[in-house]
């Protein structure tokens, strides 16, 4: 058929629709996470050592960047963060109280075409609570979603990178 060539250079230029969507901005998410306190930015630098221990505490070798942290004047903390989900990246944001449990766990960003039942409440409810000395795995304590299964593993990993963060960094600094 004489169309076939023109039809496959059509499908080659035709765009690739991604699903990308923001719920929530930074500032958005420290007042629904810490409401009416005040925050404040605190610049952090790891260390190749912290990096590396980071990476093998989660099993997440993607970076983590620490240039949003925030201490709160109750002494608890917000951290954003991100983590891939399937193909893109998800941002999500931890609240810990002064201690470093969990108070809270936000997705900001999401942009897979499927598997954002991450957002669900019910789901990130399950985190509230967890410390570094609990357990923080997916299939185990915190249930999986089918049709999410990476993002739930990623966003699983990351939180447990956070408590991780929060022992090796956050919980020695005199702010």
């Amino acid at each position: 058929m004489k169309w076939m060539p023109y039809a496959t250079a059509l499908l080659s230029i035709s765009p690739i629709v991604a699903h990308s969507a923001v719920y929530l901005s930074a500032e958005q998410a420290q007042k629904l996470m810490f409401p009416n306190l005040a925050l404040k930015k605190i610049p952090i630098h790891l260390s190749e050592d912290q990096l590396k221990s980071l990476k093998k505490s989660s099993g997440i070798f993607y970076p983590f960047k620490a240039d949003q942290v925030y201490k709160s004047s109750d002494g608890g903390w917000l951290v954003i963060d991100q983590v891939l989900g399937k193909h893109e990246m998800i941002t999500y944001a931890v609240a810990l109280t002064a201690k470093g449990a969990v108070k809270q766990v936000e997705i900001l960003e999401y942009n897979e075409s499927y598997g954002g039942q991450v957002r669900d409440a019910a789901w990130r409810q399950q985190f509230v609570g967890k410390t570094l000395s609990l357990p923080v795995a997916l299939n185990k304590d915190i249930k999986n979603i089918s049709g999410a299964t990476l993002s739930s593993k990623h966003v699983t990993d990351g939180v447990k990178r956070i408590l991780q963060f929060h022992h090796l960094v956050l919980a020695t600094l005199t702010v």
